[in-house]
């Protein structure tokens, strides 16, 4: 081959590696397209989880509620056992000690009293170690019967229809930590031993999403606005829901016989301008009602109306500003 045949034959060569580079250079262009597509539909399949487990959320806090506390059990509890001082580590080196007998190599070598002085020195070690033990478990005991004294103490007064121990109650063990997560804050006041006003501060309307996710056939994300109705309906189910959720926590806590709960949101005066907080939903709820509800199955809103409650409430605009029930319209229990 001459050089002009090289040449060509160099050339051709060239040629085919860069086909070969822009064949993989489109292999590889595809891929990228194809991961990316793989990358958003598990985006969207993902997003769509997050916005309905919090619509679920959102909307279901009626349905779990704590332990019922049995306070009468609480008070008959005995207190803890005072640890009392053993003196396991000591006692064992002293054995040691009394039980060495120098070996021949021992007496031979002279190590014999440096042996002695060392098991002497363990004795004394096991007597320290003894004692931070006993001052560890009495210590753990002085939290423990604190802890106890002050439980059953507490436990005696709302056994004696104590409304300020009541209260106490509800601060210390905070049963309403979920409802918080919402963003929801509650206040109590005990009207006597056996009814309790609730006012819980919920979200305003910012709380429910303004977009609905939801998956196309191919996949892919949808993002729409939400519906009007839809939006204020889910709202009303999560006022409803929290009112639900306070009181059978309260119910759970407390040997009470009725709670009343109001809701208090921001509400626009259409006189001020400014926004302003008002109740939206009060609800005065006996305890034998409660019971007889199925809160798997029950629609928040519609249970209100098991109840003597104020709530205006229209699908195009959500809630209205609505009177509190007062303790002195609820007939004596």
């Amino acid at each position: 081959m001459g050089w002009k045949g090289t040449l060509r034959a160099i050339a051709a060569a060239q040629r085919r590696m860069e086909r070969e580079s822009k064949r993989r250079q489109r292999e590889l262009e595809r891929e990228r397209k194809q991961v990316e597509r793989i990358q958003e539909l598990e985006q969207a399949a993902y997003d769509v989880q997050v916005f309905e487990n919090y619509i679920e959320v959102l909307t279901s806090v009626h349905k779990d509620c704590g332990e019922e506390w049995d306070w009468a059990e609480i008070s008959a509890t005995a207190p803890p056992e005072k640890p009392v001082r053993q003196d396991v580590f000591q006692e064992e080196a002293l054995n040691r000690l009394e039980a060495y007998r120098p070996s021949v190599m021992d007496r031979v070598l002279q190590r014999a009293e440096g042996k002695r002085r060392k098991l002497v020195k363990a004795v004394e070690a096991g007597k320290s170690k003894d004692e931070d033990l006993y001052l560890k478990a009495l210590k753990e005991y002085e939290r423990n019967y604190a802890d106890w004294e002050a439980t059953h103490s507490l436990a005696v007064r709302i056994l004696s229809g104590d409304r300020e121990a009541y209260v106490e109650a509800i601060s210390r063990i905070n049963p309403f930590r979920e409802i918080s997560e919402l963003g929801s804050s509650v206040e109590f006041h005990a009207v006597d031993s056996k009814v309790l006003e609730a006012t819980i501060y919920v979200n305003g309307e910012e709380v429910v999403p303004t977009e609905a996710k939801a998956l196309l056939r191919s996949g892919k994300l949808s993002v729409k606005k939400m519906p009007k109705t839809k939006f204020y309906e889910l709202y009303q189910d999560y006022v409803c829901g929290a009112v639900l959720r306070v009181s059978r926590e309260s119910f759970a806590l407390l040997p009470i016989q009725m709670v009343i709960v109001t809701a208090v949101s921001e509400i626009l005066n259409s006189k001020t301008g400014y926004l302003e907080n008002r109740p939206i939903l009060s609800v005065a709820i006996p305890r034998k009602t409660l019971e007889r509800l199925n809160f798997a199955a029950l629609d928040p809103s519609d249970a209100m109306d098991n109840f003597l409650h104020r709530m205006k409430f229209q699908k195009t605009k959500g809630f209205l500003p609505v009177e509190r029930i007062l303790p002195s319209e609820i007939e004596p229990l």
